[in-house]
């Protein structure tokens, strides 16, 4: 069976609002089918690695999810 794990990544955007550079931190959760939380972080980091958009992230968070299935 397999186990999905939330993981959250808080992405750094700088926004020039005319008065200078604010740094604008956006959190956003992705589900990950992994058989560890360390897996579902070093897949949430590759992902972001290989990605063409280079983007200022960090994980701050993974958790085993009550999700029982993904029906596509």
């Amino acid at each position: 069976m397999a186990k999905y794990f939330e993981v959250q990544v808080t992405m750094h955007h700088e926004i020039d609002n005319g008065k200078g550079v604010k740094i604008k931190k956006v959190k956003e959760n992705y589900l990950v089918d992994a058989m560890s939380v360390t897996e579902a972080e070093a897949r949430v980091v590759k992902q972001f690695v290989d990605s063409a958009i280079q983007l200022e992230y960090e994980v701050t968070g993974a958790k085993e999810s009550k999700i029982l299935e993904v029906i596509a």
